[in-house]
């Protein structure tokens, strides 16, 4: 690679611009399945999660959810997501 090629990236990344939370499927990935809801809710339960409504805390989302044990990180992602919904999350300027 030439020097101009590294002058400039290769697509423009735009402004940063905060998401308040965190993905579902980076707290998912701390867990080992399967899992208890219960224990879930000790591990995690605190931990604030992005959804299309906004930052809501996972121990929240959870009282919703029927489930008390999860064979799977997809099952789990799946309840939470049927409570939650999927959408575009809103930003900090939106």
């Amino acid at each position: 690679m030439s020097d101009d090629e590294d002058a400039e990236p290769a697509v423009e990344l735009g402004s940063h611009t905060p998401v308040e939370g965190e993905p579902l499927a980076r707290v998912s990935s701390r867990l080992t399945w399967p899992k208890e809801k219960s224990e879930v809710e000790r591990m995690e339960g605190e931990t604030v999660v992005r959804t299309p409504d906004g930052p809501r805390e996972l121990s929240t989302i959870l009282e919703s959810v029927d489930e008390t044990y999860f064979q799977r990180k997809q099952e789990f992602e799946g309840h939470v997501r049927d409570v939650i919904g999927t959408g575009p999350i809103p930003t900090a300027d939106e």
